[in-house]
């Protein structure tokens, strides 16, 4: 068995709801699991080091990409956001389904160094739902929000080169449509 094959990439405009899905996926499917990507970003309200993400200064993020630790990562809004390599290698080795969920950048960084991956774009149902769902966090002023807007506007064009592209219009439906790619893909 190919075990990139393990290797799930989810990517999609910040607001689509991406880490929720993806949360609910492992809530419904315990064997699987969700990589921690490291952020030089603050954390939210209620956010956890080792849950959300790997907290650090710009500076320790930029020291771990020199020494290779950090298999992808992207400057966004001001802040950079990667992928640990430990946390994608260890799990492959032991044949865990491990989901990354990153931005569209990072993925194609991950589509050549495991060109084998699972990739899947999750699409909002309409831009008008992804503008209220970005507002309803209430984690970020004005322009932040016509930024994150913008971008995901650029995002929307990658969808082509991911091997699925499903619509989060509601979690449950999202999540087992993703789970149901990610048992065909290892088939």
């Amino acid at each position: 068995m190919n075990k990139q094959r393990h290797l799930v990439v989810i990517s999609g405009p910040s607001g689509t709801g991406k880490d929720t899905v993806a949360q609910r996926l492992i809530q419904l499917h315990p064997e699987i699991e969700v990589s921690v990507s490291a952020t030089s970003r603050a954390p939210r309200p209620g956010e956890q080091e080792g849950v959300n993400y790997y907290y650090m200064t710009r500076e320790n993020f930029e020291e771990k990409i020199a020494a290779g630790e950090i298999l992808e990562y992207t400057e966004y809004c001001g802040n950079y956001y990667g992928t640990p390599k430990s946390e994608v290698d260890r799990r492959i080795e032991r044949g865990i389904t491990v989901i990354l969920v990153i931005e569209v950048d990072g993925a194609a960084n991950m589509r050549r160094l495991y060109p084998d991956c699972n990739t899947i774009f999750v699409r909002p149902p309409s831009y008008d739902e992804l503008e209220r769902r970005l507002r309803s966090r209430g984690t970020e002023d004005e322009a932040s929000i016509r930024r994150r807007l913008s971008r995901a506007v650029e995002e929307m064009e990658y969808a082509v080169d991911y091997s699925s592209v499903v619509v989060n219009d509601t979690v449950d439906q999202c999540a087992e449509e993703i789970y149901q790619l990610i048992c065909e893909g290892l088939k």
